[in-house]
């Protein structure tokens, strides 16, 4: 038995102490997930301390059947996901029309002299659903029918959103480097 199977059975006998190193271990994980569906770092901090308290709740529930990392992963995107819906209405699919769309390709030169907080800035200009839908697609590795699923829209919807993140992110990225 591995120190992370033995710590995570000590927090599934609700050890106070083995959940506070779990906290450690994890917590910058679970913030930089958080990060990549909120606006802002304090909101960020709001939904990874809701994330460990659903974890506290939930820890039982971990059969030790695949990485536990892999599991606290889906665990916190759902828990962004329902955050999220709660604090925007429900409303994921946003009206972006003040974007001017064009489908020429961002300059590779631009995004290779950014950092990652520059590029998570501009994502974080998205509209909620769009962003939603870009981190689950690109950064999570969500299948379009996954992303449907989860978020309770239609494939194409799902599909559709994803094209305008991808467009209104190139227009975001031209206007960043201006």
């Amino acid at each position: 038995m591995t120190d992370n199977e033995k710590l995570i059975k000590q927090c599934q006998k609700k050890s106070s102490k083995a959940f506070d190193e779990l906290y450690k271990t994890y917590s910058a994980l679970v913030y930089g997930i958080c990060l990549r569906y909120t606006k802002d770092k304090p909101e960020a901090e709001d939904l990874m301390q809701e994330c460990f308290i659903k974890l506290l709740n939930k820890i039982e529930d971990y059969e030790f059947k695949g990485s536990f990392e892999g599991w606290l992963r889906r665990l916190t995107v759902n828990n962004a996901i329902n955050y999220i819906r709660s604090k925007r209405n429900n409303n994921l699919s946003e009206d972006v029309s003040s974007y001017e769309i064009h489908t020429g390709d961002v300059d590779n030169d631009i995004i290779s002299e950014m950092s990652a907080h520059e590029i998570i800035s501009v994502i974080n200009k998205l509209p909620d659903g769009y962003r939603m839908v870009f981190n689950l697609h690109v950064i999570e590795g969500y299948k379009h029918t996954e992303i449907a699923e989860l978020l309770d829209i239609s494939d194409i919807t799902c599909r559709t959103q994803y094209k305008k993140a991808r467009e209104a992110l190139m227009v975001l990225l031209k206007k960043n480097n201006e």
